[in-house]
């Protein structure tokens, strides 16, 4: 910033002097009257001559090399900073857009393995070279209205035939031993089948008494293309507000 009531600096980097130029040229005439000599092939200035000097003394003054330095030096710091939380944001996009999915789950439909509240990290990339396999907990597009996401438990891939009857699940003919559900299912005697058409999958909430998943929605298999990720852990409760890293399979 230009200090006005500095005489010695005129902005941040030009010298102020009395004369427009900082420095007056002398001509080569000597014989004006008011000098008492004459010209000769040596010669010197009469003592009382005032002849203006320039001088680089500024560019030797510590304070303002300091000043100097010490601008260039904040400037540059702040600017390592934007650098480094352009980097930082643009990272987490990608990191978030491309690799996981942080997800909250706001019912109990996957209790006892996920709990109302629980904080989740799904893999996006799980299933670049593989397919979505029975038993996996995926995050997908709720079929019936995909502005809403989803996470239940892959039971039918493409082709299995599933029964449901008698309070069990059973996949090509076999009962499927499920140790994760929270309580066995109801059995209202009705017997459903279905058959999973190619690309698709069917899906069923872990706490089956009180879960919205397959066996009601309008559009009951879900297209591989709407499965966004695979649930690798969770790492928090935020209805208990603590820690809780775990493992989900």
């Amino acid at each position: 910033m230009t200090d006005f009531n500095n005489k010695e600096y005129d902005d941040d980097t030009k010298v102020k002097y009395d004369s427009d130029d900082g420095i007056e040229f002398i001509e080569d005439d000597y014989s004006h009257e008011d000098y008492d000599y004459e010209v000769d092939d040596e010669f010197t200035y009469p003592e009382d001559t005032d002849i203006p000097q320039y001088s680089d003394d500024y560019h030797d003054d510590p304070n303002y090399k300091c000043k100097k330095k010490q601008k260039t030096s904040i400037g540059e710091e702040i600017l390592s900073y934007v650098k480094i939380l352009t980097v930082a944001i643009v990272v987490a996009f990608l990191f978030t857009r491309f690799i996981i999915v942080n997800a909250q789950v706001p019912s109990g439909s996957m209790e006892n393995t996920i709990l109302t509240g629980d904080r989740l990290i799904g893999f996006r990339l799980a299933y670049l070279f593989s397919e979505p396999e029975r038993g996996d907990i995926v995050i997908f597009k709720y079929p019936d209205d995909e502005s809403q996401n989803f996470v239940k438990r892959v039971i039918g891939v493409p082709g299995d035939v599933i029964q449901i009857t008698g309070g069990h699940v059973y996949v090509n003919g076999d009962m499927l031993e499920e140790s994760y559900i929270r309580e066995p299912m109801n059995d209202d005697g009705e017997e459903l089948t279905y058959v999973v058409p190619e690309d698709s999958y069917f899906m069923l909430g872990d706490n089956r008494n009180n879960s919205k998943d397959s066996r009601y929605w309008t559009h009951t298999f879900v297209s591989r293309d709407k499965i966004i990720a695979k649930v690798s852990f969770r790492y928090c409760n935020v209805i208990k507000k603590k820690l809780s890293f775990a493992i989900i399979k």
